[in-house]
């Protein structure tokens, strides 16, 4: 599946929205929709490109840090804005529920663009190669 020359060049922002793979930006990152009544589940490697997502065992304990930062200030929105909205200033139940339910329903999304941000901004020497495939999966073509 190669570029048409009608076809244009998926930008990084569409493609990392999309959860596409950080290389060629055409194969999916995940096997499943982000919301559903299955787990997530994240494929092993490129079906375009055979990018090994995984860069070494581990790898995606970093993903943690990533969420916790989009957690942080997604609690200090939801908190900001339920303030906004109901002006109490008293009580922090109103607060801590929806909070906890913000945080809750915004879990799926944390997961997934956690890994896409890992894996997009912070992952040294990973960069867009439109025409690149591994070589073990060009030997495999053959």
């Amino acid at each position: 599946m190669e570029l048409k020359p009608q076809q244009k060049e998926p930008s990084q922002f569409n493609a990392a929205l999309h959860a596409k793979c950080p290389r060629c930006r055409r194969g999916d990152l995940f096997a499943n929709s982000m919301y559903g009544f299955r787990t997530q589940v994240m494929h092993k490697e490129c079906s375009y490109c055979g990018l090994r997502y995984e860069r070494e065992p581990g790898y995606f304990y970093v993903a943690m840090f990533v969420s916790y930062a989009l957690t942080t200030i997604q609690m200090i929105a939801i908190g900001v804005l339920t303030y906004l909205i109901t002006k109490e200033d008293d009580s922090p139940w109103i607060y801590m529920a929806t909070i906890f339910t913000g945080i809750v329903l915004l879990s799926p999304f944390n997961y997934r663009y956690s890994r896409v941000i890992l894996l997009y901004w912070l992952t040294p020497g990973l960069s867009y190669s439109p025409g690149r495939r591994d070589q073990s999966k060009s030997r495999e073509m053959k």
